[in-house]
């Protein structure tokens, strides 16, 4: 019964959690879950139990916590996974207590019909992402943007082994071989961007939201400042299949003063794997442009195309 109080304390945002933790030290809450805040609840036994059985919900989070531990570590954090199995809420959250970083992981988003395996292991590390993803900040903690970014471009490609699904969107594929020269690259960018699509399936259910997230319909919305909240389900796709797309080497970390390390940027000489604009406004020295070329050339990813209007922006920046 504690532990029940105690996850919807959770749920029922920022103030509640600090009470619920008073009597640990230094407790760092984010006030949004994963998902907006929400009133589905699926307990075990619903007929709306339709994702991970309990079995599956624990192997994913075995595989997370094995290989996170030591890195969280190595950042001079614990990292404590809470197994809310038989909770109903349907979200996860990211908090930090003392030298404690926690992932609280509930049943109930694990049950949800849309989630797979390895959609529910991008969740775990999108809550990883807040205490490890760098920036964009808000806080202490990186932002949810950031934290969709850092779930493909670092962590799934650490955590997720062949997943082998039965069938790969032709976009997707499409665009992972283009950016990818290894072949296993090519899968693993696959794999996650088809999680990141199971995910945002979740996304635009829960959130009501009446288009269907597709590879090859990117949001074409500019932000004038960096969102910092929950970006809509089709611009986080967008984000979740970029950091698949990024060409960065898995090992080099992010950074919470540098958004070119560890990360693909225009200013850094990429054209693909790059923040989305729907949520993310760059620093004024970053090249514009680029990211816009890739967008219009997505359906038929063309190569040559897509250089060619690479090439063509660089030119007209450089008489900016």
């Amino acid at each position: 019964m504690r532990t029940r109080m105690r996850t919807k304390a959770l749920v029922a945002g920022c103030l509640a959690a600090v009470l619920a933790f008073a009597l640990k030290p230094a407790t760092k809450q984010l006030c949004e879950g994963f998902l907006p805040e929400n009133d589905m609840k699926i307990p075990v036994g619903s007929v709306m139990a339709k994702g991970l059985n309990e079995a599956s919900f624990n192997k994913v989070l075995d595989v997370v916590q094995r290989v996170y531990t030591p890195i969280v570590a190595s950042k001079g954090g614990k990292l404590v996974v809470d197994r809310n199995w038989g909770d109903d809420t349907v979200n996860a959250y990211a908090y930090q207590t003392g030298g404690d970083w926690h992932i609280a992981m509930f049943g109930g988003l694990a049950r949800h019909a849309v989630v797979t395996e390895f959609g529910f292991m991008l969740v775990a590390c999108h809550e990883l992402g807040h205490h490890l993803g760098g920036l964009p900040k808000r806080s202490w903690a990186t932002n949810e943007g950031g934290s969709d970014y850092f779930g493909t471009l670092k962590c799934m490609r650490l955590v997720a082994p062949q997943m082998n699904w039965k069938a790969v969107d032709p976009v997707a594929s499409r665009a992972c071989a283009a950016a990818h020269e290894d072949e296993a690259e090519q899968k693993q960018c696959e794999d996650s961007a088809m999680a990141g699509l199971s995910l945002a399936t979740l996304l635009q259910q829960i959130g009501g939201e009446s288009k269907t997230p597709r590879f090859d319909t990117p949001d074409a919305n500019r932000v004038s400042t960096t969102n910092d909240a929950h970006p809509a389900a089709q611009c986080r796709l967008d984000t979740y299949f970029q950091g698949s797309l990024c060409a960065k080497p898995v090992r080099e970390d992010v950074s919470g003063s540098d958004p070119t390390a560890g990360a693909c940027t225009a200013k850094g000489g990429f054209s693909t794997g790059i923040r989305p604009r729907c949520w993310y406004k760059p620093p004024a020295d970053e090249p514009g442009g680029v990211m816009e070329a890739v967008i219009a050339s997505r359906t038929t990813l063309n190569t040559k195309s897509i250089e060619g209007k690479i090439e063509a922006l660089k030119l007209d920046l450089s008489r900016l």
